[in-house]
């Protein structure tokens, strides 16, 4: 998968989901910290990617409709400390079928795992 990590993750994950087999970009690498969601969006689409993020500017799913992107991972952790992130992102990753998410709308969460997908 094509994955795009915001700043708000930490950046040793791109290492772990690289190791998993992902191609993935981080903002800051890009020079986009900082930048618009807006900017962040625009990049992310552009290079195909699934974008993945804390920020619930992302989590309005009329603005943001499922099978019109390359799919939106929010992740909405009680304690979302670096340790946490890290843990639940790479479990999810390692457990789930991350690979029908493409164009999706998922949001986790320490338990749950929600998947929108494009209407039909």
């Amino acid at each position: 998968m094509r994955i795009k990590l915001d700043e708000n993750l930490p950046v040793r994950l791109a290492g772990i989901l690289s190791d998993l087999g992902h191609d993935v970009h981080t903002v800051p690498q890009e020079n986009l910290s900082g930048k618009s969601d807006l900017e962040i969006w625009d990049a992310a689409q552009q290079d195909q990617r699934f974008l993945i993020t804390q920020d619930l500017d992302f989590s309005n799913t009329r603005r943001f409709i499922p099978g019109t992107h390359f799919g939106v991972l929010l992740v909405r952790l009680h304690s979302p400390d670096r340790q946490s992130l890290i843990a639940r992102i790479t479990d999810l990753f390692r457990q789930e079928e991350i690979g029908r998410w493409g164009g999706c709308f998922v949001v986790v969460t320490d338990r749950k795992v929600r998947v929108v997908q494009k209407p039909v």
